[in-house]
This record gives structure tokens, sequence and C-alpha cells, in this order.
């Protein structure tokens, strides 16, 4: 099946759905330009839940279905610009060009490297996104197996399951800002799990991991190392870890670790060298909505080749073997990460990954010269900082609130014109919330440093810095 191209002539015939402005009317292609223009017009109110209900054909007395759908487009149209708190990014306009696929049922069962009986797949498209992503975390192509997933957790079910399966009475590791996915793999597989504290900035704490490791020398160690926490953009340092095992008397043969990189996968490859199969790792998973962008939840997992046996059932319904999760998957999404990475290429991500990672100083610096509470971390797009003292507020901006911390996630789709208005309305609400001096900013040190906490404690610390 052919590696990942893009022919200057393909220029597939766009079909417009209904609601959605054509690329011709997108200036220069750009869709944060048209964001821009739609700045002053989209909805600052929360859209409320529509009370649908399934009628019969001709027993319907309320709007029809193409006036309910267009409602919900309008709705979801005027609220762009203040999705910044998922890490989704919602800045693609291949939209139209892919849209008349919809008529099709695609699916990817089974193994993506072998064909099936019917055509109506893409696994073609999926063994060139595939192909892509093992070049990118430098294993061959014979040397590596995948597939598209319907997402990270996914990635993160398979990745561990081949662990457990390599290592039947492993021991599973991960830090206490994890995914949820982990622990979640852990009850499924009823495997035995050790939480690993972690630092203030969300990083694990290696000498708590030596520490358990030591503890359980007896048994396998599976661990699963976080490229970039889901709250605080935080990144387990590989090598260290490595190191401590290593210190620990652990052999190859007695380890498996796992990288979870759902959104900075795709961001850190670009900065430095940190993902790699000359490394002994296992696996490692990324979710490809998120900075990469699909209109659909999909992922991509890679582990070795040698690993997979374990894992292969033949299948003679399907006439193939099938070492996935989920059986059928989704051959649509394998299409969108094609054009996407083909469209984008390696230019266009290390743009991508600079304009963001300047985008985040840019809004860390405005909220610390602002006095507010504040963090980011080394190779993050996650911005955390102070709970803001009101829902309308958090929902409006559709912020993800932990205790007393709220995040920013800066990604492609995020201009600095948001990051602005946020601002902007986010001192004008603070007057509001703390001007009569009954009730003070929270006090964020335990979360997120006392060097970066600026409530009326630590503020003066937190000036100096």
């Amino acid at each position: 099946m052919g590696s990942l191209s893009f022919e200057k002539d393909f220029e597939p015939s766009a079909i417009t759905p209904r609601g959605l402005a054509p690329p011709g009317l997108i200036p220069n292609g750009d869709f944060g330009e048209m964001k821009r223009l739609k700045l002053d017009t989209t909805s600052t109110t929360p859209r409320k839940n529509l009370n649908l209900s399934v009628t019969e054909p001709g027993k319907n007395d309320g709007p029809s279905l193409d006036c309910t759908l267009m409602n919900y487009i309008d709705t979801l149209s005027q609220r762009i610009n203040y999705h910044i708190g998922y890490p989704v990014n919602i800045c693609y306009e291949h939209y139209a060009s892919l849209a008349p696929l919809l008529q099709f049922h695609l699916n990817n069962c089974g193994d993506p490297f072998l064909q099936n009986t019917v055509d109506f797949h893409s696994k073609d498209f999926e063994v060139a996104v595939l192909n892509w992503f093992a070049d990118l975390w430098e294993i061959e192509k014979d040397q590596y197996w995948g597939y598209v997933t319907n997402g990270g957790t996914e990635g993160n079910l398979h990745g561990i399951l081949v662990g457990r399966e390599l290592l039947p009475n492993g021991i599973l590791y991960a830090s206490k800002d994890s995914h949820y996915s982990v622990a979640k793999a852990a009850m499924m597989y009823r495997m035995e799990f050790e939480m690993i504290n972690a630092s203030v900035n969300g990083e694990m704490d290696y000498s708590d991991l030596k520490a358990k490791l030591l503890q359980n020398k007896g048994k396998p160690a599976i661990i699963n190392v976080t490229i970039g926490t889901t709250f605080k953009g935080a990144v387990d340092d590989l090598d260290i870890i490595l190191q401590t095992l290593r210190d620990c008397g652990y052999t190859h043969d007695q380890f498996y670790i796992h990288c979870d990189a759902a959104l900075n996968g795709l961001i850190i490859p670009f900065v430095k060298k940190m993902i790699s199969f000359k490394k002994p790792i296992g696996s490692v998973t990324i979710s490809g909505h998120k900075f990469l962008g699909c209109p659909m939840p999909c992922g991509v997992q890679i582990t070795r080749k040698s690993y997979i046996n374990n894992l292969s059932r033949r299948v003679e319904y399907i006439a193939s073997v099938d070492a996935t999760i989920s059986g059928s998957r989704n051959g649509l999404t394998p299409i969108f990460l094609w054009y996407s990475l083909s469209a984008k290429g390696n230019i266009g991500f290390q743009k991508d990954v600079k304009r963001c990672l300047d985008n985040a100083k840019y809004l860390k610096d405005r909220l610390q010269q602002a006095g507010i509470s504040v963090m980011l971390n080394e190779l993050s797009i996650i911005v955390v900082l102070e709970r803001p003292r009101d829902h309308e507020f958090v929902r409006r901006w559709q912020l993800s609130c932990v205790r007393d911390m709220a995040h920013v996630i800066v990604m492609p789709g995020i201009t600095k014109e948001t990051l602005d208005s946020f601002i902007t309305d986010l001192l004008q609400q603070r007057k509001k919330w703390y001007q009569d001096g009954r009730v003070s900013p929270p006090c964020v040190a335990d979360d997120i440093g006392a060097q970066n906490c600026a409530c009326s404690y630590h503020k003066i610390d937190y000036i100096i810095a």
C-alpha cells in the first residue's frame, strides 16, 4: 500500500454542506481569518439542550429536520471563538472537499495491512498515515504494527494490553496526573496498579517511581509515560524513567513502556527528539482530532511488530486477522488524517507548533502581568490559571476546571484576538467578583507552585519572580 502523498493537481470536487461557508468564502483559505471576521458576531451564550425526540414522518408538529440542523449548525458556528478549554483543533477547511465520502460506508475492520474481501474500506490511506507516524517516531516500516483508533483512550487501552500480554504478571505504573483511561485499563484488565505521585507541575515524581519499583522488584513493570498531562501539560521524562529502571535492576525483558502522547505527540517532535522507538519503548499513541484536527474523534496507535502476535487472532468471517480493540473501525478518519498530513506537511506543523507555543506564552505573560495566578510548563500549550469565580464565565469560555484551577489550551485555531477577548472579559469580571474585598482570588500554591500563585499571601513573591 503506497506511501503518504498528495498530488499537486489533485482537486476533489467540493460539495459544501448547507449552512457552512464554502472554501471560496474563506479569505485566502485561512480559517483563522474567517474566525477573526466573525469575532464580533459570535454568541457569548452557551448552547442549551435541544430536548429532541424522534418522531414518525408526517407526525412532527415542530421545526423540520433541515430547520433543526440549520439552527444547530448556526449555534455551533457562533460558539467557535469561545472554545478554548479543551484540546480540539477546529482549524481545518477540508470538510467540503471530503464531504462526498459521507455517501459511502467505509469500514476498516481487521488488520490495516491485510485487504478485506470487500472494497469499501480505506486501509491504503490508513497505512500511509501509519507510515508517516512510524517515520516521525523513528521505527522502520517492517518493524512496526499499528492502526487508526477511535481516540486516545483506545490507544491507551491497546498499548497497555500489549504490555499486559507480554508481561502477564506485570504491575502497571502511572502518575496520578495521567489520563483517566489508564486507570480504566487497569480495572478492565484486572491489573495490579501502582499510582505514582506527581510534582506540583504535573510531572511524574521519579523518586516515588523508584521506591515503588524497588518495592515490587519481583514483578515486571508496565509503565505509562505521559507526554503531556491532560490538565497541566506536563511531560514525563522518558530518559529519566529508563535510567530509573536501569538503576533498579530492571532489564529490557522486565519492563514495557507505553507513551501516551495524545496531544503533545505532534508538538514535541518538532521541537526536540524525545519520542523514539530507538529507545526501549513498546508503544506510542496520539489523538488525531487534537493537534492535527479531525471532525470525528480518532487516534493513531503504533507498537513493535514483534509484540503483536500475542494479540492477533484469525477471523474467518472477515478474511483477516484482528489485533485491534474495536473490530469495526471508522474508514473515514484515516482519509481525513491523510488529507491533513499531506496538505500541511512538516513545515506546516513546525509553523503551527511555533505559533501555539508563542501564543501560550503570550497568554501566560498577559495574565501574569495582570496579577493572576498562572503556570505554563515547558513544551506545553496548556496555560493553567486560577479558577474563575463565576460558573457562567466558565461555561461561556467552555473552560475545563479542577479544584481551584482552570486551563486554556492554545490550539492552532485560537488566535491572539481570541486570547485578548478572553483576557479582557476575565479582567472585567474579576473587578466585579473581588471589588468589595469580601472575597479574594483562590490560593493555588499547592496546585501550581507558590512561585506561580498571585493570592494575597504569595503576591509579593509572585511579583518579584
